[in-house]
């Protein structure tokens, strides 16, 4: 007696045959570290090799040659506003403050000693000769004076401004007092005070 629950062979091969949709068809021909998209495609990396694009054309021999010398003129303009690593703290700003705030006798060394060398020949008359010798004197004791009399402003205000300083005196002193027999016109970085400002 067939039983009343028994389920036809035609049933279960339709069940067993399941219907695949196209997403799910090209989802398993994936591989598994697939990532799906979202939503746009990743840009593509340059290539390693790759460089940036260059002038269309090389220059001339006349325009390099401009250019290095439009190049030298902004370095040393730079170098002349900002000085360079030597130049850098506030210690030795306030140094450079402090030798331009005032008229230096330094300032006259060398055009002094261009004198007297001048007047030192052997064929100048005695009295020029000695007259050398005495200028040449008065500057080095003045140069002398000047420079202590420097780094002992220079010594009292960064023991006010600056008390916890890592800056050695010595190597300040020497700074400023190079600074002071150089031409005002000359001095890197240029003088930010007037002649007589406070510092």
């Amino acid at each position: 007696m067939p039983s009343l629950f028994r389920r036809k062979s035609t049933d279960l091969v339709d069940e067993a045959v399941t219907s695949v949709t196209p997403d799910e068809e090209s989802a398993s021909a994936r591989s598994r570290g697939y990532t799906p998209a979202k939503g746009r495609e990743t840009p593509k990396r340059p290539g390693a090799g790759r460089r940036p694009a260059g002038p269309s054309k090389p220059l001339t021999k006349e325009e390099a040659r401009e250019r290095r010398r439009q190049l030298r003129a902004e370095s040393a303009a730079e170098f002349r506003r900002e000085g360079g690593p030597r130049d850098r703290g506030p210690e030795r700003l306030l140094a450079r403050n402090v030798v331009d705030s005032r008229r230096t006798v330094g300032t006259w060394f060398f055009g002094g000693a261009l004198i007297v060398l001048i007047g030192s020949n052997a064929a100048m008359p005695p009295v020029v000769r000695l007259v050398s010798n005495i200028l040449w004197g008065a500057l080095a004791l003045g140069v002398v004076i000047d420079s202590i009399l420097i780094s002992r402003k220079i010594r009292k205000l960064v023991r006010e401004r600056f008390p916890n300083t890592g800056q050695r005196m010595g190597s300040l002193y020497l700074y400023a007092i190079m600074r002071s027999i150089t031409f005002r016109r000359m001095r890197a970085p240029a003088p930010r005070v007037n002649l007589g400002d406070p510092v």
